[in-house]
């Protein structure tokens, strides 16, 4: 376990050394061997998006040629964010291990808990959301149910 932990590391630190981001690595892992990196990726590519969870997946993905990542652990440097732990979820991973916490992450000026303050209905006033009907969208998924691959 150090091992991934060391290889997150060095990639985090590799990183914010580029500036490409804040201090984050992750590794996703397959049989014991490493098949996808990633580093908080948000400055470099202007993409809230890329954590380095994220990148890590789809790293991971692309090297195994698959969008289902079943079998495999990550291993983070941080607690995954919210999103994160979406996109983890999303790809079937059913393991992470992480080192610092979102308390940890706050300290330093990240805003982890936001989001888990909005979840958990304490801060609704972060954003909008409201379900509108409508018969297109509705369509399109039914549309979808026709679809053979």
């Amino acid at each position: 376990m150090n091992y991934y932990f060391e290889e997150a590391i060095r990639i985090a630190k590799q990183g914010v050394e580029n500036k490409e981001g804040g201090p984050f690595g992750a590794v996703v892992v397959k049989d014991n061997k490493i098949v996808g990196y990633g580093n908080n990726k948000v400055l470099i590519n202007n993409d809230p998006t890329a954590h380095a969870e994220v990148t890590a997946i789809r790293d991971a993905c692309k090297n195994l040629n698959t969008y289902d990542l079943t079998g495999c652990i990550i291993y983070s440097t941080s607690e995954p964010c919210p999103m994160c732990l979406s996109s983890i979820i999303w790809s079937n991973i059913k393991e992470v291990y992480y080192a610092t916490n979102r308390k940890e992450v706050a300290s330093i000026g990240f805003r982890d808990d936001l989001i888990y303050n909005y979840f958990e209905g304490r801060q609704r006033d972060v954003i909008k959301v409201e379900h509108t009907e409508n018969e297109l969208c509705k369509k399109l998924l039914e549309e979808y149910k026709n679809v053979i691959y």
